[in-house]
């Protein structure tokens, strides 16, 4: 999931979330309830693809603890600091301060032990989160699709009686075009998610060039996001 795109899968503690986005954070957090111990090989792979998904050099510890299947929690924290110390001290994991965060990221002598535990076929890493973002914003399209059709046609029904009324006021033509806009949007979102986007290959970043196609946890807000 790149920079460029929502990162953060957990809702503010408190903040009353649109429909569309409590639902797509309920599906997500869902899927984070791994709890069986992981690997040194795991953790290694973790950091890989997170910083093949980000496109860094580095990876969080929130998004290493997503590569692994876990809530990312001080529960998580603390069941895996003590690897972490294993693989730092072996200098496979080094520290990496950027932006005002303490990251993590693999070292030459990480990158070959990850590279020979891979080879000896011991490293399984479960679903990545972008594959993970794909698949709920698929399913929630699908639920929601046939709703957003049937508004937007309400709407258009709308602008016709709009039209026949010479002294409909400007004003409402602004506000009607704003909403408008937005049930397209939401219409040609659900519509991209549901036929257009490509299952994903974990093997590169899925990156989407046209931003808000993906934007299932706008499709509540009034004129969208």
């Amino acid at each position: 999931m790149s920079t460029t795109e929502q990162r953060d899968e957990t809702p503010c503690e408190g903040v009353e979330l649109p429909e569309s986005a409590r639902r797509f954070h309920e599906l997500y957090a869902a899927d984070l309830l791994r709890a069986e111990p992981v690997s040194d090989a795991q953790i290694l792979a973790a950091i890989h693809r997170a910083e093949v998904h980000d496109e860094q050099e580095d990876a969080s510890r929130a998004d290493i603890a997503a590569h692994l299947g876990f809530v990312h929690n001080s529960g998580t924290t603390k069941r895996l600091r003590p690897q972490l110390d294993v693989l730092r001290a072996a200098a496979q994991v080094r520290d990496v301060r950027r932006n005002g965060l303490d990251l993590l990221a693999l070292t030459a002598a990480g990158r070959h032990a990850l590279e020979e535990a891979q080879n000896a076929g011991a490293v399984a890493l479960p679903e990545s989160p972008q594959h993970r973002k794909w698949r709920h914003s698929r399913a929630m399209a699908g639920d929601r699709i046939d709703g957003f059709r049937e508004a937007l046609r309400a709407s258009m029904a709308e602008v016709g009686v709009l039209l026949d009324s010479p002294q409909t006021p400007s004003e409402a033509w602004f506000e009607f075009g704003q909403r408008l806009s937005a049930e397209c949007k939401r219409l040609g979102s659900a519509t991209y998610c549901l036929f257009e986007w490509a299952d994903p290959d974990d093997a590169r970043p899925d990156v989407d060039e046209i931003l808000g196609r993906r934007n299932v946890w706008g499709w509540d807000n009034k004129y969208g996001s």
